[in-house]
């Protein structure tokens, strides 16, 4: 599989003419990695769309220390691709991300994505959280970063890896920990479905209900066995969940 880049978009599997993009976006301290094997996964028809918030390998520079600096960043790279229809799943700090990039295509005029997917986030109404982890000590992060999954003990255990990726989780954390979502917010204009693990201590279901006030056209609540990184050890069945509900919400084949 060979990649194709525009601008910083990630392509794993280029498709010439796609009926639809999807783009994919990564949880706190995260990257694209995790979203690769998507794309063996997705219709043939459509093309799997990557991107890293600033500060990781692929995207040196500073990180982003709020939700409506990185959704600025993302739609800039998105333009180039918003040629064709659309969809936007995000995960975690990425659900922020889509949804904060949503807004802000729908004040500006720009092309709506065809569906929303959020994955792994409370409500609006929930937001900003109780927690502070990004104000831990170091020790304190850590411990912090191995309750919640997702990263590699390696990165937790080498002190070199530990020192660059520390303060990308740090800012990261503070970007999704520190959210105020705007109280007067329209209704999206599009359709939405929220996914969540019946695992995560983070983001219970209850917590998930407010979505609902989000859209003019709410999908529903799928719900996965797991933790906060519940498709990580097999994405096949969150894939076909998106799949099944891009269809349902728009004419895509």
């Amino acid at each position: 599989m060979t990649d194709n880049k525009i601008n910083n978009i990630i392509r794993p599997r280029p498709v010439q003419d796609p009926e639809l993009r999807l783009f994919a976006l990564h949880h706190a301290g995260g990257s694209h990695v995790p979203f690769r094997s998507w794309a063996r996964l997705l219709p043939p028809e459509w093309e799997l769309c990557l991107v890293d918030a600033p500060g990781r390998v692929a995207r040196p520079g500073p990180p982003c220390r709020g939700a409506a600096e990185l959704a600025e960043r993302f739609l800039d790279d998105f333009r180039p691709l918003m040629d064709r229809p659309y969809a936007l799943f995000g995960h975690s700090m990425g659900a922020i991300a889509a949804y904060e990039s949503a807004l802000a295509a729908h004040e500006r005029g720009l092309p709506l994505p065809q569906w929303l997917g959020l994955s792994a986030i409370s409500a609006p109404e929930h937001h900003p959280r109780g927690t502070r982890r990004f104000a831990l000590p170091d020790d304190g992060l850590r411990e912090a970063v191995l309750r919640l999954g997702g990263t590699p003990r390696e990165v937790l255990e080498d002190p070199d890896l530990w020192a660059f990726f520390s303060p990308i989780m740090r800012a990261d954390f503070e970007l999704a920990e520190t959210w105020r979502p705007r109280r007067d917010a329209p209704a999206l204009p599009i359709p939405l479905s929220v996914f969540v693990a019946d695992g995560d201590a983070g983001v219970p279901l209850s917590r998930t209900e407010g979505w609902a006030a989000t859209s003019t056209r709410f999908l529903g609540t799928r719900v996965f066995s797991g933790g906060h990184f519940y498709f990580q050890p097999d994405p096949a069945a969150l894939v076909e969940a998106v799949v099944a509900d891009i269809r349902a919400a728009a004419p895509v084949h």
